[in-house]
């Protein structure tokens, strides 16, 4: 078949769509980690904010041709952000509300990966 090494008779269960779905959930999972670890140290000096910008990242290797489940997530540190007095940089409300947009886009590709394998499992007669 395309797309595999000569010699390869594996059947790989998920296309690139259940792949990249997985991988987002991923990544999120990871941002919302980090996230959580900035609300944490919002009173920490000298803390600088953090980040995961996994939606990019995934983008990028998908336009690459990188197969979804090879994609790593990196951990970046938020120079933008502006700093305090005591040189942190995390705003508690700010990041109150990057938790939740994160936890919402989470629960959303979890539904969606769920729906597409409720219907294979129907398709195959589990259902």
């Amino acid at each position: 078949m395309e797309g595999r090494p000569k010699g390869d008779s594996s059947v790989n269960l998920f296309d690139n769509t259940e792949l990249g779905l997985q991988a987002a959930i991923r990544g999120a999972d990871m941002r919302q980690t980090v996230l959580a670890q900035n609300l944490a140290n919002a009173n920490t000096p000298g803390y600088v904010r953090k980040d995961v910008n996994f939606q990019s990242t995934l983008a990028a290797a998908m336009q690459e041709g990188v197969s979804p489940d090879q994609v790593q997530f990196d951990v970046n540190t938020d120079g933008s952000a502006p700093m305090q007095a005591d040189g942190n940089s995390v705003d508690a409300d700010t990041e109150s509300a990057k938790m939740a947009e994160n936890g919402l886009q989470y629960q959303s590709l979890v539904s969606i990966a769920k729906g597409r394998l409720d219907i294979i499992t129907a398709a195959i007669g589990n259902g």
